[in-house]
């Protein structure tokens, strides 16, 4: 879970006597991928469950000894980490230089976990990012998950969880559901149509082993034809219909049509078929009731990666006293020094990301009083704080989303490309 030129950073380290300064190291985006607007911190909880689990056994330190010197296999043998960690709580929002994570320790024991760090933040909020588009554009109906077979079966499990976060109904992935308390959903494919000799009676098998209140899939062949057989064999208190196929946004309005017409006026409409964000809002208009969402959320709808980086901002020097550093190349320069942040409200409303390079207590007790303190601890001396892991963490999280992009100004959910809705502002 890690790549190898941190252990080879720590080996030379060890060597020049510099393995064990303290240090400090923080996880931000230079700049939100697609030209987003904002986005959504996640991944924490499943860092933190990972974090806890860090560790080098036998057969992983097998791999390494023809390269590695006796005292790095040695120390990474009792590896632990003994530092502290704290940052922007899951599901909220974060904006460009925001310090979404920092890790406080030795150098060796926080740069070890710069791999795994970023595999998970920058793969679930690309997610989350996508996810918290495409819930803003349904409009407050909802939105199910259904992406497990286009991504790796580990991915897509963190995929289902970080598209909950972000306001997501459902899920299709059982091991989602099972492993964080996300609510699942799933009927039929067609195959299970194509399986009977008629679609009157896949439909009648569904109704029997789920009830009138199931959701049937009505475009394997004819769609008109497959509505009417619908209701036909399940009434007019037919739960709902789905639509894979065709224009949906004609094809949804001819539907609720035909349904009121045979009396069906209750049956829900769900569409599925490729869709993403700006699908989503193209159907705003038509009697479409939920969406369900595969491919493109799971692929992070364009931006694959959310462009977090890992990054030495402090450590200690021989005098003892804390020195800030940072990288000055051109396009990737970092802000020295450990960092506070506050997003500043006015009325209810965040106008501003204020991000403070002190520990002047009077400079943080201002800024607290202008707005909302945003990190918060996850880690204290290795003892992963537990109020963020498993399907709590997960509720706890998808509640921190909701209130904050609560605070965020009227035009923060526009799709168009365009500069971060709130500026970054440091002090």
């Amino acid at each position: 879970m890690t790549d190898r030129y941190e252990l080879t950073m720590i080996d030379a380290a060890m060597r020049s006597g510099t393995a064990f300064r303290p240090s400090v190291f923080e996880v931000f985006a230079r700049r939100l991928p697609g030209a987003r607007r904002y986005g959504v911190v996640a991944g924490t909880g499943r860092f933190l469950q990972r974090l806890a689990e860090f560790r080098f056994g036998d057969a992983e330190l097998a791999s390494i000894r023809p390269w590695a010197s006796a005292d790095l296999v040695d120390w990474l043998a009792e590896y632990r980490f003994s530092g502290d960690i704290r940052g922007y709580a899951e599901g909220e929002l974060y904006f460009p230089g925001s310090p979404v994570l920092v890790v406080e320790g030795s150098f060796a024991e926080a740069v070890v976990l710069e791999t795994l760090a970023l595999s998970v933040l920058n793969y679930d909020s690309a997610v989350a990012n996508a996810a918290t588009r495409m819930t803003r554009a349904a409009k407050g109906r909802p939105v199910a998950e259904m992406g497990s077979r286009r991504a790796n079966e580990e991915a897509a499990i963190a995929a289902a969880r970080a598209a909950y976060i972000a306001g997501f109904s459902a899920t299709s992935n059982l091991a989602a559901g099972s492993r964080w308390g996300i609510p699942t959903m799933g009927t039929a494919a067609h195959s299970f149509t194509l399986l009977h000799d008629s679609e009157a009676e896949a439909f009648q098998a569904q109704i029997d082993a789920l009830g009138v209140g199931t959701t049937l899939l009505v475009d394997t062949y004819d769609i008109e034809q497959g509505i009417r057989t619908a209701v036909e064999v399940a009434g007019t208190g037919l739960g709902g219909i789905r639509l894979d196929s065709g224009d949906l946004v004609e094809v949804a309005a001819d539907a609720r049509r035909l349904l009121d017409s045979l009396g069906a006026t209750g049956t829900r409409i769900t569409v599925t078929s490729d869709l993403d964000e700006h699908a989503i809002a193209g159907l705003q208009a038509s009697p479409v009731d939920a969406y369900g969402v595969g491919t493109s959320l799971v692929t992070g709808s364009g931006a694959p990666a959310a462009g977090m980086v890992y990054k030495l901002v402090a450590r200690r020097g021989d005098d003892g006293a804390w020195v800030g550093v940072a990288k000055h190349s051109e396009d990737k320069a970092s802000k020295p020094g450990e960092k506070v942040a506050v997003r500043t409200l006015q009325g209810g409303v965040a106008v501003e990301e204020t991000v403070l390079v002190t520990d002047d207590e009077a400079v943080l007790a201002e800024a607290a009083r202008a707005g909302r303190a945003l990190q918060v601890p996850l880690v204290a001396g290795g003892e992963v704080d537990e109020r963020w892991l498993g399907a709590e963490g997960v509720a706890t999280a998808r509640e921190r989303h909701d209130a904050s992009v609560a605070e965020l100004p009227g035009d923060a959910h526009r799709l168009a490309r365009g500069e971060p809705v709130l500026p970054t502002r440091f002090r």
